[in-house]
């Protein structure tokens, strides 16, 4: 019987556990309800946005954008400043709305490329953080859609992401082997 407890508990802790690493992603929706677009006060539109905010290795940023009137390029620092796309850090995404996972920390820098729209102020500079690096009285890291559904152009905000299928199958197989152990020690 002592096993079986000890089993138990040790398997609610690890799904806890779990439960805690996926919920720990936070999706951002960039401009909140202005979404992706030219702002009409310029680039301070989206520093001040970024600056409520507490950007994570495992966030999701959502562009939310009209496919063909708009676009998302993560560049260098210098392309940013100059608003071009020299030193492009993978390709335009075109489609909207566009997810992108933020994967590495340090400072991050989007821009859209049509026309003049960089220049008008669409780009946006975020620092990311690790969590063991995160200091306390920050945002917690808790998932959350910014800004309220149907605020965007299309009217629609993504859902959060679903966890990654490695987590799933990783939850299976502890739930398995839990019941193994369960069934072994009754």
């Amino acid at each position: 019987m002592d096993k079986m407890l000890y089993m138990i508990v040790f398997s609610a802790l690890v799904i806890a556990n779990m439960v805690q690493d996926t919920a720990a992603q936070t999706v951002h929706v960039v401009g909140d309800n202005m979404g992706w677009t030219v702002p009409s006060n310029g680039a301070v539109a989206y520093t001040n946005w970024a600056a409520e905010k507490t950007f994570r290795v495992g966030d999701t940023l959502v562009f939310n954008f009209a496919t063909g009137r708009h676009d998302v390029l993560q560049v260098e620092e210098t392309s940013f400043d100059g608003c071009n796309s020299q030193n492009a850090i993978g390709t335009a995404i075109m489609t909207g709305p566009a997810n992108i996972t933020l994967n590495s920390t340090d400072d991050h820098y989007f821009i859209c490329t049509f026309g003049t729209h960089c220049q008008d102020g669409q780009k946006l500079e975020i620092s990311v953080s690790d969590d063991s690096t995160s200091t306390p009285g920050t945002n917690p890291p808790t998932p959350s859609v910014d800004g309220p559904t149907g605020s965007v152009p299309g009217g629609v905000v993504p859902p959060p992401p679903p966890p990654s299928s490695s987590t799933t199958v990783l939850a299976s197989f502890v739930l398995s082997l839990s019941a193994i152990a369960l069934a072994i020690f009754h």
